[in-house]
């Protein structure tokens, strides 16, 4: 494995793939690395954020309950971008509802130190939260 293949790249059961590549790669501003549309899969990336999709019922779906919607109850994917502003404003543009609007937050790092993050969150057509976040600097733990 070279170091710039990501050491974990998770691997979403979705109800419709059209539909999630219009949202993953339309909206969101990922781009298809490889797809097998007769499996119902597409291998996707933004930068270093990378993620499979792959249609219920298509391909080689390794289910381990029954799934309900919405799918990925309990996670969020954090991805990394340098810009929120072209994510939101396409998200606008097509009258996407937000999970959480935009939002400034710090986060205890450890060491006296905090992060500050601008983020939102999205859910995708199947229910999984996506948190684009940017980082906006760093400082000394307060209060």
């Amino acid at each position: 494995m070279s170091s710039s293949e990501p050491a974990i790249v998770p691997e979403l059961l979705v109800t419709d793939i059209s539909r999630s590549i219009t949202f993953w790669c339309g909206l969101c501003g990922f781009e298809i690395n490889y797809e097998r549309p007769d499996e119902g899969f597409a291998y996707i990336s933004r930068n270093t954020a990378h993620i499979m999709l792959e249609q219920y019922r298509i391909g080689r779906n390794w289910v381990t309950a029954q799934l309900d919607r919405p799918f990925g109850r309990g996670i969020n994917f954090q991805i990394s971008v340098s810009d929120l502003a072209p994510i939101l404003s396409a998200l606008r543009h097509a009258d996407y509802p937000l999970f959480l609007p935009p939002e400034t937050t710090w986060y205890r790092i450890g060491g006296g130190r905090e992060v500050g993050v601008r983020q939102f969150l999205v859910a995708d057509p199947d229910g999984y939260l996506l948190r684009f976040q940017t980082t906006i600097g760093r400082r000394a733990t307060t209060g």
